[in-house]
């Protein structure tokens, strides 16, 4: 057994003697792991000097680097090179084997130029770790490696990926973002010309807010005909080739004025029209906006006024045409055409009664309404203005006021099912002095009903109850699982309503939920 010690020392001893006799040197701290005669054919071949590809199984970066020819390693110059002209070994723990003085360093090099204001960046605002997408390259405390040449990897998307991500430098330099000088509109599909070459380029491309952040749109402007961007004053009479009549240099240069066909307008030429010349009316340019929807526009009115307080377009055509002033054409049929026809009573009241007012002739009246003779008991519960009750005649007649005609269903709101049967005054009565209320009444089903769903159905401002609710009963009788996000097959048919759509607690009360932000396969199965 001592025999057998003493060997064993004496291998020991003697393989550290030759080791030391082949070794140069002790290993960096970073190859310290190296150290050892059983390790030395992992960066050696036997005899030979170290190989580059023994490098490189271990340095996989610097490979990766190589094979995409990015960065410095993969640049020609160093391609060529073995790894151990610039990375020496066996000089000791404390050897430094990077050499890297970064304030002499030639980026070029590394296919990536320093130009405009990347010049003045510090190294560090760039090679840190938040920049960096690899995870090994990430967790290291110091590196030069990881980056990418696309923009978006350092700098923050403007446009937020409606644009493709590598073409900022077909607009964009290195000396100032904005504006971007290098853009060129005549390379796009709408080429600027006339006009358009003197709009600002936020009428078209509006500023906005998207995801939180300012945005300015470039694509997906629709732009192929006029109306895209521009109002069609003529609401689209004359179609949507603006181009026949107007050109880009100016809208107000109309083109091919003597064969233009008037009657395509809102003004047919017709009678004594027809042999007026254009600028009697057009004084300011075909194109410039003229009033014409009252006669009194061009002609001297011998009414004084009395028929264009309202403005209707035709105020003179009642009694006279474009044929000539007089006589009057207006007859006891067009009084019943006219906005307050003679029905019941008012039929048998002389037309001196009301037209000849202190020896004047009056045709028109401001003031037509009921109230101006008639008490009116309804007060401001009703707005004549608005909605299907124009006057006290939708509801009431002239041969007798205390009958009523009205028809509900001509409302926005027919009552249909269990509305048929609700009181008038359930709805339209607010106290109990009987205060008729009749426009004011909202058309929500949230008005009358409890929302018992928590707001979750609240679009513009309102529910849509009539989706899977009818008047006829509150039970769910219209809902279709099938036009919603979440299509109800397979295995999902036998789950139970209840399962998906549980209780959940909002303001103090239950309320099952129905509609999900989630509904992939995770949110409900781990």
């Amino acid at each position: 057994m001592k025999k057998l010690s003493i060997k064993i020392l004496f291998l020991l001893f003697l393989s550290q003697f030759v080791y030391g006799q082949i070794s140069p040197g002790d290993l960096s701290n970073a190859h310290k792991n190296l150290e050892g005669m059983s390790n030395c054919t992992k960066c050696h071949a036997l005899g030979e000097k170290v190989e580059n590809n023994k490098c490189l199984d271990c340095h996989t970066e610097i490979n990766n680097t190589i094979k995409n020819s990015s960065g410095i390693h993969g640049s020609k110059e160093t391609k060529s090179k073995e790894c151990f002209e610039c990375h020496s070994e066996h000089f000791g723990r404390d050897f430094k084997v990077i050499k890297f003085d970064k304030d002499k360093f030639n980026h070029s090099k590394t296919k990536f130029e320093l130009t405009g204001k990347h010049s003045s960046v510090k190294c560090e605002d760039c090679h840190n770790s938040k920049f960096i997408s690899d995870k090994k390259l990430k967790s290291k405390k110091k590196t030069y490696l990881g980056l990418n040449k696309s923009c978006n990897s350092c700098h923050t998307d403007f446009h937020q990926g409606t644009l493709a991500s590598n073409v900022c430098t077909d607009c964009h330099n290195t000396e100032k973002w904005r504006p971007a000088s290098k853009f060129l509109h005549d390379k796009t599909k709408f080429k600027l010309v006339g006009a358009h070459k003197n709009v600002d380029c936020e009428k078209c491309h509006a500023k906005s807010q998207k995801d939180g952040k300012e945005f300015q749109k470039f694509s997906g402007i629709k732009f192929k005909q006029c109306v895209d961007c521009h109002t069609d004053i003529h609401k689209g009479k004359f179609g949507n080739k603006c181009e026949d009549c107007h050109s880009a240099e100016s809208f107000k240069n109309v083109k091919n004025i003597k064969s233009f066909d008037h009657s395509k307008t809102n003004f047919e030429l017709v009678g004594k029209h027809q042999n007026v010349t254009c600028n009697k009316c057009h004084k300011n340019g075909v194109s410039a906006k003229i009033s014409y929807k009252n006669c009194s526009d061009c002609h001297v009115d011998f009414h004084k006024g009395e028929f264009l307080k309202e403005g209707k377009t035709k105020d003179c055509s009642v009694c006279h045409n474009e044929n000539g002033f007089s006589p009057s054409q207006f007859t006891i049929e067009n009084h019943e055409q006219s906005k307050f026809k003679l029905t019941g009573g008012h039929f048998a009241t002389p037309c001196n009664d009301c037209h000849l007012v202190d020896s004047k002739w009056k045709f028109k009246f401001q003031d037509r309404k009921c109230e101006v003779c008639h008490k009116n008991i309804h007060k401001t519960s009703l707005n004549f203005t608005k909605g299907i009750v124009k006057d006290c005649e939708s509801c009431h007649i002239t041969e007798k006021w205390n009958e009523i005609k009205f028809e509900h269903e001509k409302t926005n709101f027919t009552l249909v099912g269990k509305h048929v049967t609700v009181k008038c005054s359930d709805c339209h009565f607010t106290d109990k002095n009987l205060k008729h209320e009749f426009v004011a009444v909202s058309q929500n089903c949230e008005n009358c009903h409890a929302d018992n769903h928590g707001g979750q159905f609240v679009n513009d401002y309102k529910n849509n109850c009539a989706k899977c609710h009818t008047s006829e009963s509150w039970k769910v009788e219209n809902f279709d699982h099938s036009i919603t996000r979440f299509v109800i097959d397979g295995a999902h048919q036998k789950v139970k309503c209840f399962e998906c759509h549980k209780n959940f607690e909002k303001d103090g009360k239950k309320i099952i939920k129905y509609k999900f932000e989630d509904i992939t396969c995770k949110s409900c199965h781990t």
